[in-house]
């Protein structure tokens, strides 16, 4: 792993335990082929290969069988994911032997193989000082509807102030370990780190993200991904 000179490093943790199971299939989401690699050789790349970013760990399943058949050329670390994100999530700051509490983690999908550096960098400058983190996101642009579970209409929500949450989520190492240990001390699954932080008491910020950051959920997904990858070439 590398070892820039700042006095706060920035690392990368990638949890990939996850089945994707709105795709369909039996491999994972994350290992389906994409340009002639897979989703998540993209995704660890854009990461791995960042100046800025000190070292990468990902979690993966116990049962695990396709990483070791790819297992590209770069500097990753890897551990054990557990039952839900948020404990995956956890295995993978413990893994972080060579960082310290002060040091920024960014957690990213494995299904987010489009991300831009541009946006690594506006993450990194916007939120450097600030006290506590934040968010790639971007603000909400269609007409929302909050629905029954039968999907009747029960009302149309005001857009104004609402954001998409993106990836990567930035926080300092020792914050989110104590938020996501005191969530999961208190029965509650966050489904990603700010609300871990938020439910600690924290006010994340949001950083304005590119809107080719998708995260690959269904199969029409990959042919986006692969529009928006020959794109930014």
């Amino acid at each position: 792993m590398r070892n820039p000179s700042a006095l706060s490093r920035v690392w990368a943790v990638i949890p990939a335990a996850g089945k994707g199971s709105r795709m369909g299939g039996d491999t994972p989401k994350q290992y389906l082929p994409l340009l002639g690699r897979t989703v998540i050789e993209h995704t660890v790349e854009r990461l791995a290969n960042h100046p800025r970013v000190a070292g990468v760990v990902l979690v993966l399943a116990a049962d695990d069988a396709w990483w070791r058949t790819i297992a590209p050329n770069l500097p990753v670390q890897t551990t054990l994911g557990g039952v839900e994100r948020c404990h995956s999530v956890l295995n993978g700051l413990y893994a972080l032997t060579a960082a310290h509490a002060n040091d920024w983690i960014l957690v990213h999908d494995a299904a987010r193989p489009c991300l831009r550096a541009t946006d690594i960098d506006r993450l990194l400058d916007e939120l450097q000082d600030s006290p506590c983190g934040g968010l790639l996101a971007l603000p909400v642009r269609d007409t929302l509807k909050r629905c029954t579970d039968n999907g009747a209409i029960e009302a149309t929500v005001d857009r104004a102030r609402l954001w998409h949450a993106l990836t990567p989520q930035m926080f300092r190492l020792g914050a989110l370990q104590a938020a996501l240990e005191h969530a999961l001390t208190m029965g509650l699954l966050v489904t990603d780190e700010a609300q871990a932080i938020e439910f600690a008491g924290g006010i994340p910020r949001v950083v304005e993200g590119s809107g080719d950051n998708l995260k690959i959920t269904r199969p029409e997904d990959l042919k986006l991904a692969e529009l928006f990858l020959l794109a930014q070439r």
